[in-house]
């Protein structure tokens, strides 16, 4: 028989926890065909990999990519550290729908974007901003676009709810929680994986318990799961988890725990009575899975820490507030009052040169650089970045990393979106998990990380980064290395695979990957991007 690829004479590590074991591996177009002794057969291209682990293609649990996937499709950040499958639309905040008042999150907003015209040319637009509405347009356009990485797409709440409601601090309206669910089961119809919160963040802070459960109801009933960045991961940490517990229980859906951690040193005691709670919920039934990203510190963006009078009504209603002088110091009065470890929070991402130039600094440092208190200094941030300033929150412990790595339902997600040192989003200032989030966990849990003592091996490690995240998420055919599976397949060297972003210099390429492959094609190959894109808008 003749293939179109075998990866000869390499460990294969097939993604169920089995032991690895010598093999080749067939490819004929988009499959997987034969795991095996194959040295009689032929094949279009051959990859020698004596030596090297033959994987499943990595899935990234979490991840933020559903805009720049169109904007950067090659997704060299992911393809680099062996991912194949992306897990996006999380944390409440999807590219889709974007209906209504909905906006994309600032950073998105900011970049220009290609369309589909109605003769099927894909061309750029001439302004900033989607140009898709609904989860078919954004389909459409991803399939003409074509990325390098599969994606499953889940639906935020904070979209929708903005969609429906605009950014307004209050309850829902019955008409309104009927809008909201209609929207929801079309973008679920139409590909949507399932529902996605993010209750820390505007303006899902402000939903009912009844209304994030009509959702999660409508969800379930479509056979869609539920993805949570709780209301509270410090000093709320265990009565959300309760939270969520009581939502699954009460509607039967499926919940996937968005990047577990115990945050702020005085909650870091509860990790205990955190995964004791986790642990017999799921003995009892409870289908609760998690993930969470090898890294103590957390992204997002530098306005999070503004008092939710500041920041009630999004965007417009913050950069009011600062740009008004009497307001802007109550802010930075109450920011400064508020004990807060300013030493503790770094500066990310900048969109203005004077906050750029503060990238990858602490925020103590910057203010005291430029003669103001913490607080003056945020606002100041805040209001020349128009709300895009990112910041790295360095509030975890490596000991409780290393027991919520110690679960066997605990898989990888990055949290980040994708990244390249080049081009439009070569200007960011990213957290290192973009880059590194793989070879890192890898690193960390088989025990070569220094400091670290070994959780599991390495058949262990593949599995959480491949076929758990699969059986968990419902991604079939995908995850494991077996005959009739698709083709995503990663070849690795396991003591060179390895992490170099840093929060001082994120835009660094992970080492180790030989290729990476998707639905069959060479899309990373011995340290290039060859331009083989193949990747799929993934349904249930």
């Amino acid at each position: 028989m003749t293939f179109d690829l075998i990866i000869r004479n390499g460990r294969v590590v097939d993604g169920t926890g089995a032991p690895e074991r010598p093999a080749d591996v067939g490819v004929a177009a988009d499959r997987i065909v034969a795991v095996g002794d194959l040295s009689d057969a032929t094949a279009v291209r051959e990859i020698v990999a004596e030596g090297r682990v033959v994987a499943p293609g990595f899935i990234d649990a979490h991840a933020h990519s559903d805009a720049y996937l169109l904007l950067e499709p090659e997704a060299p950040s992911k393809l680099a550290q062996g991912i194949t499958t992306e897990v996006n639309g999380q944390c409440g905040g999807s590219a889709v729908p974007r209906l209504g008042q909905a906006r994309l999150s600032s950073d998105w907003a900011s970049q220009v974007y290609p369309y589909h015209t109605s003769g099927g040319v894909i061309k750029q637009s001439e302004r900033t901003g989607p140009t898709w509405s609904s989860v078919a347009d954004y389909r459409e356009l991803f399939d003409a676009v074509r990325p390098a990485v599969n994606t499953v797409q889940f639906i935020g709440h904070n979209t929708l709810r903005a969609g429906v409601m605009g950014y307004e601090p209050r309850v829902a309206s019955p008409d309104e929680l009927c809008e909201m669910r209609c929207r929801l089961e079309q973008a679920l119809e139409e590909g949507g994986w399932g529902l996605s919160t993010g209750l820390l963040y505007q303006p899902g802070k402000y939903a009912a318990a009844e209304e994030v459960a009509l959702l999660a109801g409508a969800a379930a009933a479509r056979g869609g799961m539920y993805a949570t960045h709780m209301r509270s991961e410090g000093d709320q940490l265990l009565e959300s988890v309760n939270d969520v517990l009581a939502l699954s229980r009460e509607t039967g859906i499926q919940v996937q725990i968005s990047h577990l951690k115990t945050t702020g040193k005085a909650n870091w005691h509860k990790i205990d009575a955190l995964l004791d709670l986790l642990n017999q919920a799921r003995a009892e039934g409870v289908n609760v899975q998690a993930d969470r990203y090898p890294y103590t510190a957390a992204g997002t963006d530098l306005d999070v820490v503004l008092p939710d009078w500041a920041s009630a009504g999004g965007r417009d209603a913050i950069l009011g507030g600062l740009r008004n002088a009497v307001s802007r110091k109550r802010v930075a009065d109450e920011l400064d009052a508020e004990g807060r470890d300013w030493s503790s929070v770094m500066v990310g991402g900048g969109w203005s040169e004077e906050v750029r130039a503060f990238s990858g600094r602490t925020v103590a440092g910057a203010a005291a650089e430029l003669g103001l208190t913490a607080g003056e200094a945020v606002c100041r941030f805040i209001d020349l970045d128009d709300t895009r300033t990112g910041a790295f929150f360095f509030g975890m412990c490596e000991a409780n990393l290393r027991r919520i790595y110690a679960e066997p339902w605990v898989m990888p997600g990055s949290d980040a979106s994708l990244r390249a040192p080049w081009g439009p989003l070569g200007a960011d200032h990213p957290h290192p998990r973009a880059y590194g989030t793989m070879p890192r966990f890898l690193r960390l849990v088989t025990g070569r990380m220094e400091g670290f003592e070994k959780i599991c091996g390495l058949e262990e490690a593949v599995r959480r980064m491949s076929g758990l995240p699969a059986r968990t998420f419902g991604i079939r055919d995908r995850g494991v290395l077996t005959a009739g599976a698709f083709a995503d397949i990663v070849v690795f060297d396991e003591s060179a695979f390895c992490d170099r972003a840093t929060y001082a210099k994120p835009h660094q390429f992970a080492v180790g990957v030989r290729q990476t492959i998707v639905n069959g094609a060479v899309s990373f190959d011995s340290g290039k991007f060859t331009g083989l894109r193949r990747g799929r808008f993934l349904t249930r």
